[in-house]
């Protein structure tokens, strides 16, 4: 089902029976990595996926990657990691099943195409699955959609927006239909249970990202608009750095309206505290910004390579490649905050 009117309110989180409030003052929280009990502390990437699975913190949550099982985040939500880890995907492109047996199931991001993964989604669901959500058309998230409809017998619609003029050879996309910036898609079931995923048009990362909040569950599903554990790559021209700190600030609204605590991105564990994450984030972002701006001053006549050996310093050369192409998308944005575009 698909509705576009809203049926809770911003700011009204709505707490499933028997859900628990994670306790966020705790210092360490415990987890199993290869079956051992660890402890994980606050500034490491697993701590709020530990805050948002074992809120009293209970032990049983594992930490390992893996590709053959889902892993059960809340009672509603799953995550299914596709087996394409890499220097650009981490441990590889998280696909997340929203919904329950009861609804059915909502498909975000069905990944590379890789057979394996599809067949995998498909069994997690019983073949159950209602709608397929791309959250932008780059080649390890929207390729698997096509094979894992084919799937189903219900032949589920791919939502999404179309990739632009601007995409790359290797990520054109057209969904089956073209979201609606606000739009609801919603699962219910005859006790009137419902799963309802808000639509965020985020462009930056990709002219075509969406990002998605579940608004019952105060989750933000971030795609590769917010990773854990690294920075995005902005990629001009359909990368664009301004769009991307726009949209920071749009999910930074939406964290505060719907009470999302949580960031399920495409990449790496869930992190907590949201709206600190955004922050953190895009403190980080302008600091780089300000750093390549006093570069370019020192040096103006240097090479585009020279201010990137300078301003990423702090980055190991093997990643210069990728950095360099967010240093194309900062320069992009100082000129024309300069007027020169």
């Amino acid at each position: 089902m698909v509705h576009n009117h809203s049926m809770v309110r911003p700011n009204q989180r709505i707490t499933p029976p028997g859900a628990q409030t994670p306790n966020t003052s705790l210092p360490i929280r415990l987890g199993r990595r290869q079956g051992q009990l660890v402890e994980v502390h606050a500034h490491e990437p697993a701590f709020g996926e530990l805050a948002l699975v074992s809120p009293d913190g209970q032990s049983e949550h594992g930490l390992d990657w893996q590709s053959e099982r889902p892993v059960a985040l809340l009672h509603n939500v799953q995550r299914l990691t596709a087996p394409n880890p890499g220097t650009m995907t981490g441990p590889g492109t998280n696909s997340y099943l929203v919904g329950d047996m009861a609804t059915g199931y909502i498909v975000i991001d069905p990944g590379p195409d890789l057979p394996t993964h599809q067949q995998r989604l498909w069994q997690a669901t019983g073949g159950d699955i209602r709608m397929i959500v791309c959250t932008h058309s780059h080649a390890d998230h929207s390729p698997g959609a096509r094979p894992l409809q084919t799937l189903c017998a219900n032949r589920p619609p791919i939502l999404g927006l179309p990739s632009a003029d601007t995409a790359r050879p290797n990520s054109h996309f057209r969904p089956d239909r073209a979201l609606i910036e606000g739009e609801q898609l919603q699962l219910s079931d005859k006790s009137e249970q419902a799963h309802t995923l808000r639509a965020i048009f985020t462009p930056g990362h990709a002219a075509n990202h969406v990002c998605l909040v579940l608004e019952e569950d105060g989750l933000l599903f971030s795609g590769d608009h917010i990773l854990n554990g690294s920075t995005t790559v902005i990629d001009p021209p359909d990368g664009d750095m301004s769009a991307y700190l726009d949209s920071l600030d749009k999910l930074d609204g939406a964290c505060k309206d719907w009470g999302a605590e949580f960031i399920l991105p495409a990449h790496g564990h869930v992190l907590g505290g949201a709206r600190a994450a955004i922050a953190r984030l895009k403190a980080h972002r302008l600091q780089r910004e300000a750093k390549i701006l006093k570069v370019m001053q020192a040096r103006p006549d240097a090479s585009e390579d020279d201010w990137l050996a300078a301003a990423y310093d702090d980055v190991p050369s093997a990643l210069w490649p990728v950095a360099r192409r967010s240093l194309l998308a900062h320069l992009r944005r100082l000129k024309e905050l300069s007027g020169e575009i």
